[in-house]
């Protein structure tokens, strides 16, 4: 029996639903979590119970799923999130004071952009993006910052898997696309308007290691009407300096190999996550 017939193993199956969760959903009922895991229903239903009870996933009153404190705990002790996150926090709380917009910072997982840490502006655009969703790479701007500096077979296997189409606004041309990226590597920042929510907008600027190379990207995400990038990109390239230098300093997690963007049938990231 090959490994392409062979059944999936129950830690497989765990897998997929766990990773059910990474494709976009916050929070996800039974029968999406059993259609993104490929799982029948009857399977989904017990091991989402297990997994329920172990402290992983979480059942809401309302009967979806979403990712449990015991699973955030194991997730949050990973290099990305504990060294990042805390050489990042202060310079994001002094873009905050300034701007008093949303500030996300996030990283190259699996040909997505992981969230490792955001500030939510209290005035700001809404936005539902946590810590540990991931958002994809050519409809945001930290998404584009991430990929304008990634080896080039990263964006060929984002083109290979196709643009997705998330507002009227997205970049879903390949050709566009990497004019786009050839542009935030000429300017040294991206900014993206309605590209991934209708109504919100963000600037995103690189964070370096001691290298040079790219590790993360930093943004401001504000409501389009106000996205000022006159206001918005220079405390955050200040920022984003400052985060560099603490990261040369400080920061010696390598970082992980690009994987394959996120495949298949799984449907796009729901709107309501603006873009980072």
């Amino acid at each position: 029996m090959t490994d392409r017939t062979r059944p999936p193993s129950v830690a497989r199956k765990i897998m997929a639903i766990l990773d059910a969760f990474a494709l976009g959903g916050v929070r996800l009922n039974l029968s999406e979590i059993c259609r993104r895991a490929g799982l029948p229903l009857a399977t989904g239903h017990r091991l989402v119970g297990e997994l329920v009870a172990g402290g992983f996933l979480e059942r809401v009153p309302d009967g979806t799923y979403r990712i449990g404190t015991r699973l955030w705990r194991i997730g949050s002790q990973a290099p990305a999130v504990t060294g990042l996150r805390e050489l990042a926090l202060p310079h994001m709380e002094d873009v905050y004071e300034v701007t008093h917009d949303n500030v996300q910072l996030a990283v190259l997982r699996e040909g997505r952009a992981l969230v490792v840490e955001r500030l939510r502006g209290t005035r700001s655009v809404p936005v539902v993006t946590q810590v540990g969703s991931t958002l994809p790479l050519h409809a945001t701007g930290v998404g584009q910052v991430l990929l304008a500096y990634a080896p080039p077979e990263l964006l060929e296997s984002v083109l290979a898997a196709g643009l997705a189409r998330h507002t009227p606004r997205t970049v879903t041309d390949p050709g566009e696309l990497r004019d786009v990226l050839a542009r935030v590597r000429r300017n040294g920042y991206a900014v993206t308007r309605d590209d991934m929510t209708v109504g919100a907008s963000s600037v995103a600027v690189p964070v370096r290691d001691a290298d040079g190379e790219v590790v993360a990207a930093l943004s401001l995400v504000a409501r389009s009407r106000s996205a000022d990038v006159r206001r918005l990109l220079p405390p955050l390239m200040t920022a984003a300096r400052a985060l560099s230098r603490d990261v040369a300093l400080h920061w010696r997690v390598e970082p992980a190999v690009p994987g394959p963007p996120v495949s298949g049938g799984a449907p796009p990231a729901p709107p309501a996550a603006s873009g980072a």
